[in-house]
Formats: structure tokens, C-alpha cells, sequence
């Protein structure tokens, strides 16, 4: 069964940065496209940022720029840097797999707040 481990949240003041890590298990890692989302308070879950099984990139365009995501496929693992954060980006944030979505983690808590 495939999961999903979100880690590195936290509280940040604006400005700052995070890196977020998604531990995944399973086979399928290699083979398909990654993505993070997130879910403020309120709001619906929304995606922003994913990357193929190629590496190539998009992004929502709230965080183009200050976002970056990536992946290391012999670690199962993708990541997000994030930098310039700013009050708003405050939410929980979740990966999963944008095309066959498994059971989703619990994610990690980021609070950009002064």
C-alpha cells in the first residue's frame, strides 16, 4: 500500500523559508508525477506545485518564484524550498500523486506568522 509521510513544517516569520520533505513508500514513486498542496483554514485543498517523472516543473502562480519543488527518485522522496514566505502561505500542506491520487497523509503544519 502506498503512503505518504509529510515532515518539516513549522513556524516561520514572513520572509523565512522551510523545506517540507514527502517520504513515500511503494513502487510507483519513479513512474509518476509528484505534487504539493496544501489546505488553509476555510479553504479547499489546492495544488502548488507538481513535477514529472522528468523532472519538469509548474507552479501555481501565488509562489512562482519563491517556490521550488523536487524530487529524489532514489530516495523516494520528493521535496519543497520554500523561500519568502509570507502570511498567507499558512496552511497544512499534503503531496500526493496528481494522476492516481493515493490515501493522503497527514501533512505538516506551516505557519508564517511574526
Amino acid at each position: 500500500q502506498v503512503q505518504l509521510v509529510e515532515s518539516g513544517g513549522g513556524l516561520v516569520q514572513p520572509g523565512g523559508s522551510l523545506r517540507l520533505s514527502c517520504a513515500a513508500s511503494g513502487s510507483i514513486f519513479t513512474f509518476n508525477a509528484m505534487g504539493w498542496y496544501r489546505q488553509a483554514p476555510g479553504k479547499q485543498r489546492e495544488l502548488v506545485a507538481s513535477i514529472t517523472s522528468g523532472g519538469t516543473t509548474t507552479y501555481v502562480d501565488s509562489v512562482k518564484g519563491r517556490f521550488t519543488i523536487s524530487r529524489d527518485n532514489a530516495k523516494n522522496t520528493a521535496y519543497l524550498q520554500m523561500n519568502s514566505l509570507k502570511p498567507e502561505d499558512t496552511a497544512v500542506y499534503y503531496c500526493n500523486y496528481p494522476f492516481r491520487p493515493a490515501v493522503w497523509g497527514q501533512g505538516t503544519q506551516v505557519t508564517v506568522s511574526s
